[in-house]
């Protein structure tokens, strides 16, 4: 169909059409595949390299191969090592790509217009891989999400795209690593429209969901398609054991919101602790990291063997609530002392923890109030992360299709629904918003730019005022000169009147009111403050018609003129800026 068009022809079909945007949110797909692919290789690697084994949490406690005569204690060096190879590489080149990652790209959608620097996809995959497998506890989905992000934003910079296109790219590439790395194209739909985007507009769900399939697609050609935990069989024998699930997604809010809380406050103790270089901390802070690994090897990297084992039934109530409290402690250390890595998998697994400890305490009170205590830790694994990020349907998706089991659907909606709702009670921002929040960015506001901006750097001259007593026809001769939709009418000792609306002149030429003056026809307005901010100043804009509003300073005295072009104007330089 567009064989025969001309090179700038064709750029403008990719840029400016709807078939353009998916046929981009494919290749972004299958780019975000590729890359997540290659993420998952460079883990494995590290981890083999680090550690001697392909997953040193499925054997917690024993040695390297590579030096065996050093038994356990090669985990107290391990994470040194790592933190001198990606602490380095993450202050020289991409700094963004240090922590979680999906604040990041929450914060490039919502502020940068979808920009995100194409380094950024190559030091996140390297230093968060590095990181994993050198033994730090953390998940591989901010990372991922990074990536794909990063890919998005890079093919629809050098396309061109417009800012609104280009959040929806950057969405895209978000799915597609979620969809391509767990294996999950419909979650991966959902944790792009309901947290990176939030935005379920046609346009935008068409393209992230071609990225999905297409990422997904790839995925399962490279590594097959099989569920995330084998689930033992269970189904509800009575209906009192949703009253069980219930409470569980009372508690998974907690710890939700208390893992949130608690990764941030270790961050905050690390930050007020260390003064040395940013490139040495991740090595310096490695020591600790080793030596709480040290205690509990079950915390090395991401650690799904560990939680597979649960669900499976192999720890007692005490080790579990150790393991709970461990990942938590482990997860905010990794990325306090300036680690690389998500905390999706965490929250899972601190989840996970809670759910089967949780069914087993109900198991061992009354068998009739708990099934398996399996089915518990799934249900746990969704409520967690739904009360520590507060995305209710990502979660239930998530965990449906992480596992593959349907029958969950109606107790896990239950605990999901919950845990979000009590975590939005209890807590105002969310483990991916706090991050923002605490640098003063609050993605919740009506306008964060205009709220920054003073009135001050947005004022023009005050127009010449008319006098009270000027006839209605000069009044009309001073529109006719003006390019402004209104005039300010001041009286003889200085004082504002109010102004006149250039649609109130043309109703009383229209009316023939010839005896009217300006001082008729004015209206009384506010006079806006030069030290507050343009949000404040839309509102009242918005409130008088937005032709224009005097603005006084500290004095008292008129000092400018504000128009909603003026705003519009300084917003924009507000942006640019920011960038």
């Amino acid at each position: 169909m567009h064989r025969n068009l001309s090179p700038a022809r064709w750029w403008a079909w990719l840029r400016g059409t709807t078939a353009g945007l998916q046929l981009l949110a494919v290749a972004v797909g299958f780019g975000a595949a590729l890359g997540a692919a290659a993420f998952r290789w460079l883990i494995a690697a590290a981890t083999r390299l680090f550690s001697g084994h392909d997953d040193y949490a499925a054997v917690a406690g024993a040695a390297n191969p590579l030096l065996p005569s050093w038994g356990r204690w090669f985990l107290l060096l391990v994470p040194v090592v790592a933190g001198l190879i990606y602490g380095p590489l993450v202050y020289a080149f991409a700094r963004e790509a240090r922590g979680h990652g999906v604040p990041e790209v929450m914060y490039a959608v919502a502020e940068r217009g979808g920009r995100i620097r194409p380094q950024v996809a190559v030091v996140k995959a390297l230093a968060s891989a590095v990181c994993i497998g050198g033994g730090g506890s953390v998940g591989r989905e901010g990372p991922i999400v990074q990536i794909g992000s990063a890919l998005g934003s890079s093919l629809g910079q050098l396309v061109r795209l417009p800012e609104s296109r280009l959040r929806i790219l950057v969405a895209c590439g978000a799915a597609g690593g979620i969809a391509a790395t767990f294996n999950t194209p419909i979650a991966g739909v959902f944790f792009a429209l309901e947290l990176i985007l939030a935005d379920f507009a046609v346009e935008s769900f068409a393209a992230v969901v071609l990225a999905a399939v297409a990422a997904s697609a790839l995925s399962r050609a490279a590594f097959g398609d099989h569920p995330f935990l084998t689930l033992p069989a269970f189904s509800i024998s009575s209906g009192w054991e949703y009253l069980s699930y219930a409470v569980l997604g009372l508690l998974a809010a907690g710890a939700g919101v208390g893992f949130s809380r608690v990764l941030y406050f270790i961050e905050d103790l690390c930050d007020r602790l260390w003064r040395g270089p940013e490139w040495l901390r991740p090595a310096v802070g490695g020591l600790l990291l080793g030596g709480f690994l040290l205690v509990l090897p079950q915390m090395y990297g991401v650690g799904y063997p560990v939680l597979g084992a649960a669900v499976d039934g192999g720890y007692t109530i005490g080790f579990l609530l150790i393991l709970l409290v461990g990942k938590m402690v482990a997860t905010s250390l990794t990325i306090g002392i300036g680690g690389s890595g998500g905390v999706f998998a965490p929250s899972l697994f601190i989840g996970g923890m809670l759910g089967e400890a949780f069914g087993l305490v109900l198991h061992s009170i009354n068998p009739a109030l708990a099934g398996t205590p399996g089915a518990f830790a799934l249900v746990g694994m969704g409520a967690a992360f739904a009360g520590a990020a507060r995305t209710p349907l990502t979660a239930v998706l998530i965990m449906f299709e992480l596992t593959g089991e349907y029958t969950i659907i109606l107790p896990l909606m239950l605990a999901i629904a919950l845990s979000a709702g009590v975590s939005k009670l209890i807590s105002k921002d969310t483990i991916y918003t706090r991050k923002l929040v605490r640098r003063g960015i609050d993605l919740h506001a009506p306008d964060r730019t205009l709220a920054r901006v003073p009135i001050s750097s947005a004022t023009r001259p005050v127009p010449p005022p008319l006098d009270p007593d000027a006839s209605l026809e000069v009044v009309t001769s001073r529109f006719a000169e003006e390019e402004g939709s209104a005039l300010p009418v001041v009286g003889d000792d200085g004082e504002l009147l109010g102004i006149v609306l250039a649609i109130d002149v043309e109703r009383a030429v229209q009316d023939e009111a010839e005896q009217v003056c300006a001082a008729d026809l004015a209206r009384s307005v506010p006079i806006l403050e030069e030290t507050r901010s343009l949000d404040d100043a839309l509102s009242e804009l918005t409130r008088h018609g937005g032709a224009g509003l005097p603005v006084r300073d500290a004095t008292g005295c008129l000092s400018g003129w504000l128009t909603h072009r003026d705003l519009l104007r300084a917003a924009a330089g507000a942006r640019r800026a920011a960038r």
